[in-house]
């Protein structure tokens, strides 16, 4: 089961390190924006492919993807009630986004601007970062859950 689901968690760490995302940043960018942009990404793609017949796959790849991050957090060098605090506040912030990205589809360009500007109000354009998590949603459109899965994702 596990196995399976590190290809989506490493590509989801990948496009959370495009530097792109971070070329307007007021200051350096730092763990928790990494952190954002991780959680940003997965939380689209729970918008995308949450269905009922994904929903025990989902359900396993979100299990597993918390499971990792509580590992990195660890590794980073947090006390466990740190650890238990810091993963609580991410989970409801992916919480929070799952709730916002939901309708998604029926904001205007101002109003998913304000949402991505108050996820990553470390970065000066909000217009770059929309147009970036509009193609990111669209790229996530063309492909099949199976595909991240597999890691055999078509671009």
């Amino acid at each position: 089961m596990e196995k399976s689901y590190i290809h989506i968690y490493n590509k989801l760490i990948e496009l959370a390190r495009n530097k792109d995302l971070y070329k307007d940043f007021k200051n350096q960018d730092i763990f928790s924006d990494r952190l954002t942009f991780f959680l940003i990404h997965f939380a689209l793609f729970f918008k995308v492919f949450k269905n009922n017949d994904n929903r025990k796959e989902l359900q396993d790849i979100y299990d597993f993807t918390f499971r990792q991050l509580e590992l990195s957090i660890r590794e980073i060098g947090y006390g466990d009630q740190s650890i238990n605090k810091k993963m609580k506040d991410y989970i409801n912030l992916f919480h929070d986004m799952i709730d916002k990205f939901h309708f998604w589809d029926d904001l205007k360009k101002e109003q998913k601007q304000e949402i991505i500007g108050n996820y990553t109000s470390n970065s000066k354009n909000s217009s770059f970062l929309l147009d970036y998590f509009e193609s990111y949603l669209n790229s996530l459109k063309k492909n099949t859950l199976n595909s991240f899965i597999k890691s055999v994702i078509k671009n």
